[in-house]
């Protein structure tokens, strides 16, 4: 199998526009997040996939690899077209803004491919468990509920399952936004239209979901710093400044 990644990369975002060309350290956070997925060793190629001239020459200013896409509304969209004609079978999608993903998460989400001869799993992801009753709350953290073979049933930001009966032990799980697509499944997403349950949620996997594509969630204690307002900024600038210690 030919595996590689794709960063897709947008400039503008609502909570915090130009977020991805923030120093973080010595490098921009879309370098550092670049740099990182290519010393994992795990990829053929790594691609940041960006509808920004500014993001693009950035990449390319260090020698990396980056392409140009339109607009789209999801991170898979723009994946898809920027690897409609690359030669490759398995995509991971990291995001730009999540700088300090780590190793062995990304070798988990690869490993569930080599057993599965049938390609009945159209694309992997992250889950963490959440404990804190205020995390678990905040709409903001996508929740998810898999089958017991570790398949998604359903994405939310609503707290599920919700405890109605208080005496039962129910776990709650954070999906992490980090994906491995077989690219014929990322293609054929890109054709589909978005469905109600998504656009309600604003939640793109959904719509693997309601089009019958199956998800498989791997469970991981890795907690990364993702960057989406300032101060998540100024977090990772300290994570940063201590392991250089």
């Amino acid at each position: 199998m030919k595996i590689i990644a794709v960063i897709p990369a947008r400039y503008e975002a609502s909570r915090f526009p130009g977020k991805l060309m923030q120093v973080l350290g010595e490098k921009t956070v879309i370098a550092t997040t670049y740099q990182n997925v290519v010393e994992t060793g795990l990829f053929q190629e790594v691609f940041v996939a960006t509808d920004s001239e500014i993001i693009l020459e950035e990449i390319h200013k260090f020698g990396g690899n980056a392409v140009m896409t339109g607009a789209h509304e999801t991170g898979s969209d723009r994946i898809a077209e920027a690897v409609s004609n690359i030669d490759c079978d398995i995509v991971v999608n990291v995001q730009g803004d999540e700088p300090f993903l780590k190793k062995e998460p990304l070798k988990q989400l690869i490993s569930v491919f080599n057993n599965d001869f049938e390609e009945k799993i159209s694309l992997a992801s992250l889950k963490i468990k959440l404990t804190d009753k205020e995390e678990i709350a905040n709409p903001n953290n996508v929740k998810v509920i898999t089958d017991a073979e570790g398949f998604a049933l359903y994405f939310s930001r609503s707290v599920i399952p919700y405890p109605r009966e208080t005496s039962s032990a129910a776990e709650y799980f954070k999906h992490i936004g980090v994906y491995a697509f077989r690219k014929k499944a990322l293609l054929n997403f890109a054709k589909l239209a978005m469905r109600p349950l998504e656009i309600a949620e604003k939640i793109e996997c959904i719509r693997y979901l309601e089009y019958g594509m199956n998800i498989k969630l791997i469970e991981t204690d890795f907690i990364g710093v993702g960057i989406d307002v300032p101060e998540d900024l100024e977090k990772a600038r300290k994570i940063l400044k201590d392991s250089a210690l």
